[in-house]
C-alpha cells in the first residue's frame, strides 16, 4: 500500500498502471467506513501477491485529485488500467464482493514473460528475423484462434508492414469483439485511419490541406483529427498524438471523446511487448509511451 499525493500521482498511479492494475482508495481520517475497508484492502492486496497495486489518497489533503476523479463520497475505490479508470465502487463492501470486483479486471496470475506464441522469450523467434516472427504469429493464430494477444500482435505486424488487406483478413474473425477488447478497438481505429486516408488525397498534399484549414481556424477539430489520422496511417505516431493533444487541450469531450480514445489506441499500438524480468521487478517502461501517458494525464486531469 502506498500513500499518493499530486507529486507522486503520475509515477505511482498512471505509469504503474501500464504494468499492473492500480486500485486507488479515496479515504479520509474522519471516515468510519474508511477505517473498515482500508485494512481489508491491504489484506486482499497481500493475498493477491502482485496481481494489483493498492494506493491510498487522502481526499481532504488531495482535493485536486478527488475533483479530477469526480469523488462525491468516501470511501470510493477506482481501478486504473493503462492510465485509464476502468471501474470502481463506493462504500465499505464485504471481502467477497471486493474480490469479485477485482477478479473481473486483474490477471489470473503474474505473467512476467513476454509472449509471442505462448512460449518464453528465449524460445521465441529472433526479432531481427521478420519472416520468422510473422510465421510464428500466424501459426499461433491458427492453432489458438482465441488467443487475443497473438492475434493483436499478428494484425499489428501486418499493418506495420503495409499489408492492410492481409491484416483485415486476420482481423475479421474478431471484429465483433472491438467493443469488448480494447486492443482490438485500437487496431480498428488504425485500420479506419488507413481507409480514411486511402479514400482521399493522401500523403504530403493531404497534410498540407489540413494545415491550411487549421491555420484559418485552430478549432477546426475535424481538420485536426483528419490530420492525426493521416499521420497514423503513415505511422508517424508521436506527431499524430501531438495533434490529438491539440484537440484535447481545447475540448476534451469533442465528438464523444474521439481524440482521447484515438490517443489511447496509439499508445496500445506503439507499446512494445513486456520483457522478461526477475521476480519482484517491474519491466522497464518505454520512454515514448511513458512520456505521452504523462502528457495525456496532464491534459485530461487539468
Amino acid at each position: 500500500m502506498i500513500n499518493v499525493t499530486v507529486e507522486n500521482f503520475d509515477a505511482e498511479v498512471i505509469e504503474a498502471s501500464a504494468h499492473t492494475p492500480v486500485l486507488v482508495d479515496f479515504w479520509a481520517p474522519w471516515c468510519g467506513p474508511c477505517k473498515v475497508i482500508g485494512p481489508l484492502l491491504e489484506k486482499i492486496e497481500a493475498e493477491y501477491a502482485g496481481r494489483f497495486k493498492l494506493v491510498k489518497i487522502d481526499s481532504d489533503q488531495e482535493q485536486e485529485l478527488g475533483q479530477a476523479f469526480g469523488i462525491r463520497s468516501i470511501p470510493t475505490c477506482v481501478l486504473l488500467v493503462d492510465g485509464k479508470p476502468v471501474d470502481g465502487f463506493t462504500g465499505a463492501l464485504p471481502e467477497g464482493q471486493i474480490k469479485a470486483f477485482l477478479d473481473k479486471h486483474v490477471p489470473a496470475q503474474d505473467i512476467l514473460e513476454a509472449e509471442v506464441t505462448g512460449v518464453e522469450v528465449s524460445d521465441a523467434p529472433a526479432l531481427d528475423d521478420p519472416t520468422a516472427v510473422r510465421e510464428a504469429l500466424h501459426q499461433a493464430v491458427l492453432k489458438t484462434p482465441d488467443n487475443d494477444d497473438a492475434r493483436f500482435d499478428y494484425v499489428k505486424l501486418l499493418l506495420t508492414e503495409g499489408d492492410t488487406d492481409g491484416a483485415k483478413v486476420a482481423f475479421a474473425p474478431v471484429i465483433a469483439k472491438t467493443g469488448l477488447v480494447r486492443k482490438f478497438d485500437s487496431l480498428q481505429r488504425w485500420i479506419n485511419a488507413i481507409d480514411s486516408i486511402t479514400a482521399h488525397a493522401g500523403g504530403a498534399r493531404a497534410t498540407a490541406n489540413f494545415d491550411e484549414k487549421i491555420a484559418v481556424n485552430k478549432r477546426d477539430f475535424d481538420a485536426r483529427f483528419a490530420k492525426a489520422q493521416s499521420l497514423m496511417a503513415a505511422q508517424q505516431w508521436t506527431a499524430a498524438m501531438d495533434e490529438l493533444l491539440e484537440i484535447l487541450m481545447r475540448d476534451k469531450a469533442w465528438s464523444d471523446e474521439l481524440a482521447r480514445k484515438t490517443f489511447i489506441a496509439i499508445l496500445d499500438i506503439i507499446e512494445p511487448p513486456k520483457v522478461k524480468v526477475a521476480d519482484g521487478q517491474i519491466p522497464p517502461a518505454d520512454p515514448t509511451v511513458a512520456t505521452y501517458r504523462r502528457r495525456l494525464s496532464s491534459v485530461v486531469l487539468s
